[in-house]
This record gives structure tokens, sequence and C-alpha cells, in this order.
């Protein structure tokens, strides 16, 4: 009985999480299109392979609540694990090449303030998502929903860096900073992305 309410709550905090994550990607990739950085672009397509985590997470955790076999949720899974994994690492080879590429020619990207928004809402609230997650992951033994809460603490580092590189630019219109701090990401999403090939393969 207590671990139905705990794989409800799960739900609903996943429910939330996914929804923001929609909102992240919406404003962070407009954003970075209007203002042409590089940095916000990949801040909203990681939002979107979260968005796509989250949504598999859910499915896993419906299955949990209608106690379906654990086999098969453990299947899909790895493979959710290996499909974001795949992404992930996709995404950081493309954010190497264009801040290099931005960085040879010299390209400047506008300050963004729905870009700051976003950035300061998520440093906010990703570390809450991520604590919450990680206590209902326990009470549930799903190392699923934990690793996903580390996901969001990924987010945070993400919305940090992209916050310090859009005020600084902001303030001192250095041409460089955006796609520097972009290649700082490339940290965050890469290590995501093998963490979830790892994951995917039972490493």
């Amino acid at each position: 009985m207590v671990n139905d309410i705990n794989v409800k709550k799960s739900l609903t905090i996943e429910y939330f999480s996914t929804a923001w994550m929609v909102l992240e990607f919406i404003i962070g990739l407009s954003s970075g299109i209007s203002a042409g950085s590089i940095l916000l672009i990949a801040f909203g397509m990681d939002s979107f392979l979260e968005l796509i985590s989250g949504s598999t997470l859910i499915w896993r955790l419906k299955k949990e609540a209608a106690h379906q076999p654990a086999a098969e949720i453990e299947k899909a899974e790895k493979k959710s694990s290996l499909i974001v994994g795949t992404i992930l690492c996709l995404l950081a080879i493309y954010v190497t090449f264009v801040s290099i590429y931005n960085l040879v020619t010299h390209q400047i990207a506008d300050a963004s303030l729905s870009g700051m928004i976003i950035a300061i809402a998520s440093l906010i609230l990703m570390p809450i998502l991520a604590v919450k997650k990680r206590q209902l992951g326990k009470s549930i033994n799903s190392d699923a929903l934990i690793e996903d809460g580390m996901c969001n603490v990924t987010c945070a580092y993400m919305a940090a860096t992209v916050l310090i590189g859009v005020v600084v630019t902001a303030l001192f219109n250095l041409w460089w900073i955006d796609s520097v701090a972009a290649l700082v990401l490339v940290y965050f999403i890469a290590s995501e992305g093998v963490e979830s090939l790892r994951n995917g393969l039972g490493k």
C-alpha cells in the first residue's frame, strides 16, 4: 500500500518535471535561435532529450503501478537509455563543432531575457526535483527514478552555465563567451550521454 502511494507520488512529480522540460525546450530553443546562441540552443535540445527520458520513465512507472512484470520494465528502460545516450553524444559533437566554428568566425550571440529567466527558474527548481526524486526512487527501489533525478542535477549545472554566459554577454559584450560556455556544456551533455549508454548496455 505504501509502495503504491509512493509510485503515485513518483508519477506526479515526473508529470510535473516532464511538463517543465517542455517549457524549457520551447523557450530555450526559440530564445537560442532568435539570439543566435548555441549555448541556449544546446540547453533547449538537452531539455528535449530529458523530455523523452521523462516520458519513458512515466511509462515505466505506470507499468509498476499496474503491477506488470519487472523484466518487461527493465527491457524498456535499457532501450530508452541507449536511444537517449546516443542522441546526447551526437548533441555533444554538434555543440562542439558549432562552438569551434563560431570561435573561428567570431560569431556574436545577442542577449536573451527569456533565456535568462528560464535559466534562473531551472537553477532554483532542478535541485528540488532531484532531491525529491532521489527520496522517492529509494522508497520504491527505482534506480531509473534516481538517475532521472541526477539528470535534473545536470540540468541545474547547465542552467548555471547558460546564465553566466548570457549575463556576461549582456554586460560585457564578449563575443567568445557564448561559444566557450557552450563547450563547457559539452562535458555535462557527454557525461550524461555516456552514463545513459552504459545503463542501456547494462554496464
